[in-house]
C-alpha cells in the first residue's frame, strides 16, 4: 500500500490547491461517466482488500486521532464515533463488498416509451458528476462515501474533520491503491489535505462550478453552515429528533427491547431515539418497565408529570428537551393521548428524520406510516436501522429529510440523476 496523503503546509495558496483539486476530480468524473461496471468492481475489490491489509496502519493513526481528541475534552459519544478498531475496519471493508455486488445504476433506463410520431424516448441514470462530502468525527464515512461514488459513477471530494484527520488519510491511501489496481483515476477519490477550515468555505461556493452536490456529515452546526452557505445543492438532515411511539398494543416485552436498542445501542449517532411517547392507554402496564429498563442501562429519563409520577428516579423534563438530539444516553418522554397525539407531538417537533411505532393495532400502524412525513417511518422496528447498510445499500453518503431527488439513506443509486434520450428516424417538429 502507499503511503497515506501528506498534509499540505500552513502556508499553501488554498484556494489554488481547492480548485486544482476539484479540476482533477472533474476530469476523473468524466471518466468515471462511462467505465465499464466491471472496472468499477475490481477497483472496490481491490479497496477492500487495502483496507483489510492496512488495518494495523489505520488503527495506528486512529489511536493517534483519539488521543489527541481526548487530550482536547471530548466527550464519550465524540470518541465513540471517532474510534475504530479490528470490527469496525473490517466492517468498513464488507461494506464496499456490498456496494460492489449491487447492480451498477448508471445507464440503468428507467422509463421507455414511443410517441406517436415514432420516436422513441428513454429515461437513463447518469452520475451527478462532483460530489463534495464535508464529514467531522466519523472516519468510515470516507471510506463509505469513495465506494458509493465510484459505483455511480461520480467522482468525490471528502474533507473529513481535524479530528479524524490521520485516519482519513489512512483510510485514503487504501481507496487510492484500489483506483490505480483497477485502471482509474486517482483524482476520482480525493482528499482535502489540509485541516485549514478555510477549504470548507471554498468547497461551500462551488470552486467555480466544480462542485455539483455537497453532503454534510456532522452535528448541527456543520449542517446549518452547509445548508445556510452552500452555493450549490445539498443533500442534508440537520439533525436526527427521532421518535418512538409505543401504543396501548404493543407487545412489553418487545417494546422493551425495541426501546432500548433504538436509545441506547449507539447513542450518539443520528439514528438514535431521543423522545419516548407512550400511549395513556398503556401507562398501567408498559410505562414503569420501560423506565426500568431504560434506568437500568444507564439512560436518563426526562419526563412530564405522568412520567415522573411512573418513576422517582425521572428528571423533569423542559421545553427544549422536547426538539433536542442529546447524542447521549439521554431521552425525553411523553404520555399522549394515543397515534393521533402521538403524531401531533411528532409533526411539532421531529425532524423529519426517522419515526417508529410499536403497536399490533393494523389500523393505528398504517395511520403512523402514512401520516407522519419522515424520510423513515418504521413499525415494530428500533430506529437504529436508518442506515444504508441495513437498507441493503451496502454503505450511505448521508441520510437526507428533504424531499427533492433524495430522501432517506442516499446510496448508489440516489447518487445518479438521469437524461433522456430521444431515438428518432428523421422526425421534425410541425
Amino acid at each position: 500500500m502507499t503511503a497515506p496523503l501528506k498534509a499540505v503546509d500552513a502556508t499553501a495558496d488554498l484556494p489554488r490547491l481547492m480548485r486544482d483539486l476539484a479540476a482533477a476530480a472533474r476530469a476523473a468524473a468524466r471518466v468515471l461517466a462511462t467505465a465499464p461496471a466491471e472496472q468499477k468492481d475490481r477497483a472496490l475489490a481491490a479497496m477492500a482488500a487495502a483496507l483489510r491489509g492496512a488495518t494495523a496502519d489505520i488503527l495506528a493513526a486512529n489511536a493517534e486521532d483519539v488521543a489527541e481528541a481526548r487530550a482536547g475534552g471530548a466527550s464519550a459519544a465524540f470518541i465513540d464515533r471517532l474510534a475504530l478498531n479490528e470490527a469496525r475496519v473490517a466492517a468498513m471493508a464488507d461494506g464496499i463488498d456490498v456496494v460492489r455486488a449491487i447492480p451498477d445504476p448508471v445507464g440503468a433506463v428507467t422509463e421507455r416509451w414511443q410517441r406517436p410520431n415514432g420516436m422513441v424516448i428513454e429515461r437513463v441514470r447518469v452520475p451527478l458528476g462532483v460530489i463534495a462530502v464535508i464529514f467531522e468525527s466519523r472516519p468510515n464515512v470516507a471510506a463509505d462515501a469513495g465506494a458509493l461514488c465510484l459505483k455511480s459513477g461520480n467522482a468525490v471530494i471528502l474533507r473529513g474533520g481535524s479530528d479524524s484527520f490521520r485516519s482519513c488519510r489512512a483510510i485514503h491511501a487504501c481507496l487510492t491503491q484500489g483506483l490505480r489496481d483497477a485502471g482509474l483515476p486517482e483524482a476520482a477519490i480525493a482528499l482535502v489535505p489540509t485541516r485549514d477550515r478555510d477549504a470548507v468555505g471554498l468547497l461551500l461556493g462551488g470552486l467555480d462550478g466544480l462542485i455539483d452536490v455537497i453532503v454534510p456529515r456532522g452535528g448541527k452546526s456543520l449542517v446549518a453552515r452547509v445548508s445556510n452557505e452552500a452555493r450549490v445543492p445539498v443533500f442534508a438532515h440537520l439533525d436526527g429528533n427521532n421518535h418512538v411511539y409505543v401504543d396501548a398494543t404493543a407487545k412489553l416485552d418487545m417494546a422493551k427491547s425495541v426501546v432500548l436498542n433504538a436509545k441506547m445501542r449507539r447513542p450518539g449517532i443520528c439514528g438514535a431515539a431521543e423522545t419516548l411517547l407512550v400511549d395513556r392507554a398503556a401507562v398501567a402496564t408498559h410505562l414503569k418497565p420501560l423506565l426500568a429498563t431504560l434506568i437500568a442501562a444507564g439512560c436518563e429519563v426526562r419526563g412530564d408529570a405522568a412520567v415522573q409520577a411512573a418513576d422517582a428516579r425521572v428528571r423533569p423534563v423542559s421545553d427544549d428537551d422536547w426538539d433536542t438530539e442529546f447524542e447521549a444516553p439521554i431521552i425525553a418522554a411523553k404520555v399522549v393521548d394515543g397515534v393521533d397525539d402521538a403524531i401531533r407531538h411528532i409533526e411539532r417537533h421531529g425532524s423529519r428524520h426517522t419515526d417508529a411505532i410499536l403497536s399490533e393495532d393494523l389500523a393505528a400502524v398504517e395511520k403512523f406510516l402514512n401520516e407522519v412525513d419522515s424520510a423513515i417511518v418504521a413499525h415494530n422496528a428500533s430506529t437504529q436501522f436508518a442506515d444504508g447498510g441495513e437498507f441493503g445499500f451496502g454503505a450511505e453518503i448521508g441520510i437526507a429529510t428533504g424531499k427533492f431527488h433524495a430522501r432517506g439513506p442516499v446510496g448508489a443509486e440516489q447518487l445518479t440523476s438521469f437524461k433522456y434520450r430521444i431515438r428518432g428516424s428523421g422526425q421534425t417538429r410541425p
